[in-house]
C-alpha cells in the first residue's frame, strides 16, 4: 500500500521502518524543516525495548542509554524511602533503559535515512481529504497523495481526528513539569535508578540518568520539577536563583546539577492532558502514540506505548485480508492494554501530583508497607515495565528478546 505517516517522532519513525520492511511504500511528513526531538529524558521499558529489538536497534540504544533497575522515591522532610520498585521480580535481567529523547530520535532517524525512506519536511499537516477510497494530506504548501492509509503520529492536538470523525476532547491535567538536561553526577545518586524526592504531592523532583546523546558525548541526567503550568510565570518572576534555592531546600544533593542551570531557557515546560480514543482508527486512517492516547507520564509509558502501537499496526496489516479488517484488528490488539494503563496513570497521578494531603499519606504509609509483601513487588514491577496484560504476545515479532519478555 501507499502509506503516509504524519509526524516524525519516535512512533512515526518506528512505524515507517516496520511498514517499509513489510513491503509498503511509506512517506513521512514532518512540520519542522529539520526533524528534531523535543524534551529531555525518558525510560524505555521492556515492552519498548522489545520493539526496538525487532527493528535491530536495541544494541545502539543500550550503548547510548543508562540501564535502570529501580525507581526510588524519598520523602524530602524525613529522608525515608517511600517508594522502591525494582524489576528483579520479573527476572534477573529485566530492566529499563533510560535515554535522552535526542538519542532515541537519532537512532530511529538514522535508520530511516539509511533505508532511504522519503521524509517531506516543512509540511504542516492541516487536514485530511478523501475521495474514492483514497486519502490526501493537505497543508499550507498544498496537497499530498493519494494514499491508501494515513498514520497519524501528530500528537494529542492532531487536527486529523476531527476530519476522520473520531474526535476526542483532551482534559488538561492540573500538574505538569519543567525538564532540563544536566551533567550526570555520581555523588548522592545511583546510576541504576530513577530517583525522586517528594514533599507530600505538591512537590516532586526527579533525577534520571540518561546516558549519552552520542557515543563520544558526556554522561547526562534529566532533572524535572513538578508544578502547575499556570504557576511557571510566577516561578520565573522570582528568578532562577530563588528556584534553585527552593530545589536545594528539598534535595541538597542536586547542587552540582543546578549549578549548570543558569537560565529558565534551559528548562522545557511540559503540559499534560488526558484523552483516549475509543477506537484508534477510522476510514483509511490509524492513530498511534499521543494521537490515540495521552496522559500524565507517571508510569513513563508514552514512548513505549507508541512503539507498541507501531508494532501492533504492522502485525494487523500483515495478518488481515483487507485494510478495514486490519484497522479493526489494530484497534483490538491495543484496546485493553491502552485502557488499563490510561486508567492506572489517571488514578495514580494524584498520589504524586496534587494539592491534597490524604493521598500522599496513603502513598507513604499503606502503599509503602504493602509494596514489601508478595506478590505486590511482582505486580508493581509488571505495572511499571508495561507488561500487565502481556501486550507483546500477539504482535508476531519473532525475536529472542520478545519471546523472553512475553514469557
Amino acid at each position: 500500500m501507499d502509506i503516509a505517516i504524519a509526524g516524525a517522532g519516535p512512533g512515526g519513525l518506528a512505524t515507517a521502518l516496520m511498514l517499509s520492511r513489510a513491503g509498503h511504500r511509506v512517506r513521512l511528513f514532518e512540520r519542522f524543516e529539520t526533524p528534531r526531538p523535543l524534551g529531555s529524558g525518558l525510560m524505555l521499558q521492556p515492552t519498548g525495548l522489545a520493539v526496538l529489538e525487532a527493528l535491530g536497534l536495541r544494541g545502539e540504544i543500550a550503548a547510548l542509554g543508562a540501564r535502570v533497575e529501580r525507581l526510588i522515591g524519598t520523602d524530602a522532610r524525613s529522608g525515608r524511602v517511600v517508594l522502591d520498585v525494582g524489576y528483579r521480580p520479573l527476572g534477573p535481567d529485566v530492566h529499563a533503559v533510560a535515554v535522552h529523547r535526542a538519542a532515541l530520535f537519532n537512532v530511529l532517524h538514522d535508520a530511516v535515512v539509511a533505508e532511504r525512506l522519503p521524509i517531506r519536511t516543512g509540511f504542516m499537516v492541516e487536514s485530511l481529504e478523501r475521495s474514492e477510497g483514497k486519502q490526501w494530506l493537505r497543508g499550507a504548501r498544498g496537497r499530498e497523495g493519494p494514499f491508501d492509509l494515513v498514520v497519524d503520529a501528530l500528537g494529542s492536538a492532531s487536527p486529523l481526528k476531527v476530519e476522520a470523525k473520531v474526535p476526542s476532547r483532551a482534559r488538561p491535567l492540573p500538574f505538569g513539569a519543567i525538564w532540563g538536561t544536566v551533567p550526570w553526577v555520581d555523588a548522592g545518586f545511583r546510576r541504576d535508578a530513577l530517583m525522586q524526592r517528594y514533599r507530600r504531592a505538591s512537590v516532586m523532583i526527579g533525577v534520571l540518568p540518561v546516558g549519552r546523546q552520542r557515543r563520544d558525548g558526556p554522561e547526562l541526567a534529566a532533572l524535572f520539577w513538578s508544578l502547575k503550568p499556570e504557576s511557571f510565570a510566577a516561578v520565573q518572576a522570582r528568578g532562577i536563583v530563588s528556584w534553585r534555592d527552593e530545589v536545594l531546600g528539598h534535595w541538597p544533593e542536586t547542587a552540582p546539577h543546578l549549578e549548570t542551570i543558569t537560565d529558565f531557557e534551559q528548562m522545557t515546560l511540559a503540559r499534560y492532558a488526558h484523552h483516549t480514543l475509543q477506537i484508534p482508527a477510522g476510514e483509511g486512517i490509524a492513530f498511534i502514540g499521543d494521537s490515540a492516547h495521552s496522559t500524565s507520564p507517571q508510569l513513563g509509558q508514552g514512548a513505549n506505548m507508541a512503539l507498541l502501537d507501531a508494532a501492533a499496526l504492522a502485525a494487523a496489516l500483515a495478518g488481515a485480508a483487507t485494510l478495514e479488517a486490519a484497522l479493526a484488528e489494530y484497534a483490538r490488539l491495543r484496546r485493553w492494554h491502552v485502557r488499563l494503563y490510561q486508567i492506572l496513570s489517571l488514578t495514580l497521578t494524584p498520589f504524586y501530583q496534587s494539592d491534597g494531603n490524604l493521598l500522599p499519606l496513603l502513598r507513604d504509609g499503606l502503599v509503602s508497607a504493602a509494596a514489601r509483601v508478595p506478590p505486590v513487588p511482582w505486580l508493581l514491577a509488571s505495572m511499571v515495565s508495561g507488561q500487565l496484560l502481556n501486550p507483546l504476545s500477539a504482535l508476531r515479532l519473532e525475536t529472542k528478546l520478545l519471546r523472553e519478555v512475553a514469557a
